[in-house]
């Protein structure tokens, strides 16, 4: 049924608003997510208006939807009702009186950001993600006007500040497939980039799942030797498809002792607390291994011995910044092979798979599956995406179509 005949819809009104929109929140930890109505804010002098057509179901998602960074990424935890979504497709249809990059009727993208102080340092250097007076995030972030808590894109349209609107030059068919780039791409690429991965390079994706395969795919695509490292034997094969030379699976020793010392760089995704010191020990002289993934506990801490012995730096990445995140989507723009493969779920079959398997996937690959195979798939947690605009009549089944 379509969402704005939802009964039981819920609201948030503001005292000053444009239209309102129809979205999806989490109302607690434990709650599935439901359609609410919202008001979304008057245009200020350089907003842009945007109507959502694809929403990227990202894992960051389903940890603040469940509180699971309450104290650790977010100080004052979530606040609910809380609307996820940061891997935001739309189209313009209205922009404010100061806005003259953007026009009405361009297709465009939103990730993570809505907002910065885009006077610090950072700011200034394009490091939006690390502004000192604290980015906007897409939700669950104070506006940095109205201290309102930001409401992200399981919507059918959102506000937000011109700077932070990417601009596409993707077919209409491929617009999905951007969708995901806008957070799980962009936390790959901004890694890669920094530590200069190229051709020549050797790059290790610790990983293959919504953030992993985005690794295999960019790493590859910007000329480097990749080698992906899996737990699971049956995600072999697909990670070769993916675009990886070799295939690891890290419970398997004689595999893992195989590449040491041969690893320019590593891009660690795995979100759950791990032994860092056996993939460290796969780097060469001078070797960095990067973390992008959060656990909700620590990892157990690296021997020293293992960074000192050849120089070698365990690091962290946050997302890209706008300059960066275009330059990504530029880039893929020209290089489509590369772009994301996954199925679409009419979004309430969407949700309904969210809450019942605790929101248990990330962002964008299905492995190896046909669309009879996808409730299985979901419950293995593999990854499911991205939400089709809201206006669309909602199927009563999980009908998957699938993209290529």
């Amino acid at each position: 049924m379509p969402v704005a005949s939802a009964p039981n819809a819920g609201s948030i009104e503001g005292e000053h608003y444009l239209s309102k929109a129809l979205a999806y929140a989490a109302t607690s930890k434990t709650s599935p997510l439901g359609p609410i109505t919202i008001s979304r804010r008057e245009l200020r002098s350089n907003d842009v208006n945007i109507e959502i057509l694809y929403c990227g179901v990202c894992h960051t998602d389903i940890h603040t939807a469940h509180g699971e960074w309450d104290g650790l990424v977010y100080p004052n935890g979530t606040i609910y009702p809380c609307i996820p979504g940061h891997e935001i497709v739309g189209r313009v249809t209205s922009v404010g009186p100061n806005a003259k990059r953007i026009k009405v009727g361009e297709v465009v993208a939103v990730g993570t950001m809505v907002d910065s102080c885009l006077e610090c340092d950072y700011c200034k250097a394009g490091l939006e993600p690390y502004c000192e007076k604290h980015a906007t995030w897409t939700y669950n972030a104070p506006d940095r006007v109205t201290g309102e808590n930001t409401q992200g894109g399981y919507s059918d349209s959102i506000v937000v500040r011109e700077e932070f609107v990417l601009k596409l030059n993707f077919p209409e068919q491929s617009l999905a497939a951007v969708a995901p780039l806008l957070c799980a791409g962009i936390t790959m690429w901004s890694p890669l980039r920094h530590w200069k991965i190229g051709a020549g390079s050797k790059v290790g994706i610790v990983g293959i799942g919504g953030l992993g395969h985005m690794g295999v795919k960019l790493a590859r695509a910007l000329g480097a030797h990749v080698v992906a490292f899996t737990t699971s034997e049956g995600k072999r094969e697909d990670a070769l498809k993916l675009g990886a030379q070799e295939v690891v699976v890290s419970r398997k020793s004689e595999e893992m002792n195989a590449q040491a010392g041969k690893l320019d760089f590593i891009l660690n995704t795995a979100a759950v607390p791990h032994n860092l010191d056996a993939y460290l020990a796969l780097l060469r002289h001078g070797g960095t291994m990067a973390l992008v993934g959060i656990p909700e506990k620590p990892h157990p801490s690296p021997s020293v011995a293992s960074l000192i012995g050849l120089r070698r730096s365990l690091a962290g990445s946050l997302v890209g910044g706008i300059k960066e995140t275009q330059e990504m989507l530029d880039f893929m723009s020209t290089t489509k092979r590369y772009l994301t493969s996954f199925f679409t779920i009419p979004g309430e079959g969407c949700l309904d798979l969210l809450h019942r398997n605790r929101l248990g996937f990330g962002n964008d690959a299905t492995f190896g599956a046909e669309v009879a195979k996808a409730e299985y798939l979901a419950r293995s947690g593999v990854d499911l995406c991205p939400v089709p605009h809201l206006k669309r009549k909602l199927q009563p089944n999980t009908q998957l179509e699938r993209i290529k």
